[in-house]
């Protein structure tokens, strides 16, 4: 069973948009919070990351921040 994967993200951000894209592909399931529209859970995110830079992945208390493809 795959563990879902939560990804923080920004509105109009490409590189969000490549990492959920290359989720997608890989039928990796995951939870999208989009810290443009949900502001109170920016501190979360800052919190997990160290910064404000997305896209923000967490999977298995592992924390990844950007992407650059596979």
């Amino acid at each position: 069973m795959t563990e879902r994967i939560t990804i923080y993200t920004k509105t109009g951000c490409p590189y969000c948009s490549a990492a959920k894209n290359d989720l997608e592909k890989r039928g990796i399931p995951f939870t999208e919070i989009n810290v443009s529209v949900h502001q109170g859970r920016l501190a979360e995110m800052k919190a997990l990351s160290g910064g404000l830079a997305v896209p923000v992945l967490v999977r298995a208390g592992k924390v990844t921040v950007g992407f650059g493809g596979t």
